[in-house]
């Protein structure tokens, strides 16, 4: 785990929730969400499908309100400004069709008036660091799906934010291409030192990530436990086979009620 900067957590959840509207009934989505995530650390959230997983990235990352409960992102040491501090990365990888892979990843840029000089060497870094150095000027289709996630990474680095918010990225992969991009997030997340906060419904993938994993009931969310992941770095795929690897395993399995 790559240590806090401050002793102040860079993102508090206290009592989330949030209640969606439609057809003059009323749905809770987020019922009790409580925890803290300090600077640099990668946290894997947990949950079945429907839960409310998705809805608490997007309360994060100013998409939606909440209707009750405290959500603070930043502290003095690290201030944080929505619109220009997140990254984020679906399960699709979105990427612009008619645009380069570098034009792809310049998006965020631009969006925000960066230096454009300044930008194309970040981005063409960034290339670089997730292995597309030589894909620059291709373009999407010419990509594999893996591939493209990687690129989906790169972009949302381009504009250096303080929090990358990860929402299935790997799901539609198959299992083989699933477990090296779990291998190269790990290695980008070391090498840029961002806070993530890595959704998924893999149990053994959310183990593998996080320094800390954050499991929710299934919906309305409840934050069911967050826990310490202890487990010997750099992190390869073999840990998986270890007992105490099985044995964070075993424990989520039973908070969910799946033992």
């Amino acid at each position: 785990m790559i240590g806090s900067a401050t002793n102040q957590p860079f993102i508090r959840l206290e009592g989330v929730r949030k209640v969606y509207r439609f057809g003059g009934k009323e749905f809770l989505a987020v019922s009790d969400v409580t925890m803290d995530i300090n600077e640099g650390e990668l946290v894997s959230l947990v949950g079945p499908s429907g839960c409310g997983k998705s809805t608490l990235l997007k309360i994060l990352a100013g998409l939606h309100g909440h209707d009750g409960g405290t959500v603070e992102i930043g502290n003095p040491e690290t201030p944080f400004t929505p619109g220009r501090d997140i990254g984020m990365v679906f399960q699709q990888a979105l990427l612009l069709k008619w645009r380069t892979i570098l034009d792809n990843v310049l998006l965020p840029a631009e969006i925000l008036g960066l230096p454009r000089a300044a930008s194309r060497e970040r981005a063409r870094d960034l290339l670089a660091m997730v292995g597309l150095e030589n894909f620059a000027d291709a373009y999407p289709s010419q990509l594999s799906g893996g591939m493209q996630q990687r690129a989906s990474i790169a972009r949302s680095l381009v504009h250096d934010p303080k929090l990358i918010l990860m929402d299935e990225p790997f799901g539609a992969l198959d299992a083989l291409t699933r477990e090296r991009m779990n291998l190269e997030l790990m290695r980008i997340w070391k090498e840029s030192g961002k806070t993530i906060l890595f959704v998924t419904h893999g149990i053994q993938e959310a183990v593998f990530l996080g320094s800390q994993v954050a499991v929710l009931t299934a919906g309305p969310a409840r934050m069911a436990a967050h826990l310490d992941i202890d487990l010997p770095e750099p992190r390869s795929l073999s840990v998986k086979t270890s007992e105490q690897f099985g044995n964070y395993t075993k424990q989520i399995y039973a908070l969910l009620g799946m033992e």
